[in-house]
């Protein structure tokens, strides 16, 4: 085990996973909820924990499949193919092919790789920086694009009204239609010693609102009560974390999820977020509705590219 993966002992997963009954992450049924039953569900979800499933979640399974199917076909091409879509050739790009995110305080490595690409809205998606090979990747991300565009609105409109605030003002608050869409595939290799290394470290999303699905080999670990717990895996669940934007904008009522990702000894982990983020220049702040003499705003107004260079950087907001 290279020593650059072989994390300290407050990180390792296996010192540091909680093995006891531990309480599970909400899930959520989008069948047959009636309205005010799923923004008082996912309102709830969204404080005490930044994290639940969803399921019947309006994505057909085929779609899923089809989308990790391509991804997986991806990331088996030789290596000399995936690293012709590598970041590091494209200085200042956030898509492509790549191993290292950000900096790490401890110089430490995390046990992935990954490919970024935008999928909405149509003025940020370039498909030159999309997989080529396998030829129908694209015909697959696009379709799946198409259910998530409609779900992420859904789920946004409910984060709203859980705020007690109209349905449009967080969306309205994040770009609107302008809001942007952001595919991460993870590939975790098999890993020598899964209980000293992390897929990915500790850490919140810093984006408002993300949608995972993975494959069939758990990995996701969350933080809760001063414990590392795992998310159990749920079959055909969409997984949603709230992201550190809608967070700031409730003014800290919903909770950004701090997670992980652990590593398996024979098999490979792939999971498919998708970030859904503000524009670049968009000032984000706590919302006017939320703020007053008895609750002051807890965050400053920042814009979203500022913020995440900050984050990327490891410097205070």
């Amino acid at each position: 085990m290279p020593p650059e993966f072989i994390r300290s002992e407050h990180e390792q997963p296996g010192i540091t996973t909680y093995r006891g009954s531990a309480p599970e992450i909400p899930v959520i049924d989008l069948a047959g909820a009636g309205k005010d039953q799923l923004t008082i569900a996912v309102a709830e979800a969204s404080r005490e924990w930044g994290i639940f499933q969803l399921l019947n979640h309006g994505i057909p399974g085929e779609v899923i499949r089809e989308l990790q199917r391509v991804g997986k076909e991806f990331f088996e091409l030789p290596q000399e193919e995936k690293e012709m879509y590598a970041m590091e050739c494209k200085p200042g790009s956030s898509e492509g092919y790549g191993t290292k995110l950000q900096k790490e305080l401890e110089g430490k490595k995390a046990w992935v790789d990954f490919f970024f690409h935008y999928l909405s809205p149509p003025a940020r998606v370039n498909h030159a920086a999309w997989p080529k090979n396998p030829a129908d990747y694209r015909k697959a991300n696009e379709e799946y694009a198409k259910h998530l565009v409609g779900l992420a609105d859904r789920m946004l409109m409910t984060l709203s009204r859980g705020l007690g605030l109209g349905e449009h003002v967080l969306k309205e608050a994040l770009g609107g239609d302008g809001l942007e869409l952001r595919l991460k595939i993870n590939y975790y290799p098999p890993c020598p010693r899964p209980d000293l290394a992390l897929g990915v470290v500790a850490h919140t999303d810093m984006c408002a609102i993300t949608f995972l699905v993975p494959n069939l080999v758990p990995g996701l670990q969350v933080f809760k009560d001063e414990h590392w717990i795992d998310v159990n895996f749920i079959p055909n669940a969409v997984i949603v974390h709230i992201g550190d934007q809608i967070e700031i904008l409730s003014n800290g009522a919903y909770k950004s999820v701090l997670h992980r990702t652990t590593v398996n000894k024979e098999k490979v982990r792939m999971s498919w977020p998708v970030f859904c983020a503000p524009p670049g220049e968009m000032v984000i702040g706590p919302l006017q509705q939320l703020v007053g003499d008895e609750s002051p705003a807890k965050y400053k107004p920042k814009k979203y590219k500022d913020y995440a260079y900050c984050k990327l950087n490891k410097l205070p907001q």
